[in-house]
């Protein structure tokens, strides 16, 4: 099984170490499942950390320690660039998902579009908490907030 999870995903993971997001990452790291990224993903982590919102959270040697660990992931060098996403900065995320012909893409953000869209081809869209509960049954999953 391989998954997408959405930047918002891996930054949650960072700010509450004991949430849903972090049971999903560190389930990845355990070899759970099969994590895709990208490029564009790693630039995305890196600089969306820097933002102010985050700057007073996030630890910089915590977040360069997960752009090392995502590095050993399935890395995409290039995604499809005919995705159309309601979010135009979510387009990357159902491309990775397309390209690197996920499972799953699992994502917190509900504003932009994509849970509603439920899924991109055979890729399912999922929250955390629907992640874990259908695809990590045997994961304890706190509430995600």
């Amino acid at each position: 099984m391989s998954a997408v999870l959405g930047t918002n995903v891996l930054l949650s993971a960072l700010i509450s170490p004991h949430g849903t997001p972090d049971v999903i990452y560190r389930a990845w790291r355990a070899a759970r499942f099969e994590l895709v990224t990208s490029r564009a993903q790693l630039d995305e982590l890196r600089r969306a950390s820097r933002y102010p919102k985050f700057k007073a959270v996030l630890q910089p040697h915590r977040v360069g320690t997960m752009v090392n660990n995502l590095q050993r992931a399935l890395v995409l060098e290039r995604l499809p660039t005919d995705i159309e996403a309601d979010d135009p900065f979510d387009a990357f995320l159902l491309a990775m998902a397309v390209a690197g012909d996920a499972d799953y893409l699992v994502t917190g953000d509900h504003r932009a579009g994509l849970v509603q869209r439920e899924h991109i081809g055979r890729c399912r869209i999922a929250t955390p908490a629907t992640f874990c509960a259908v695809a990590l049954p045997a994961t304890a999953v706190p509430p995600y907030r």
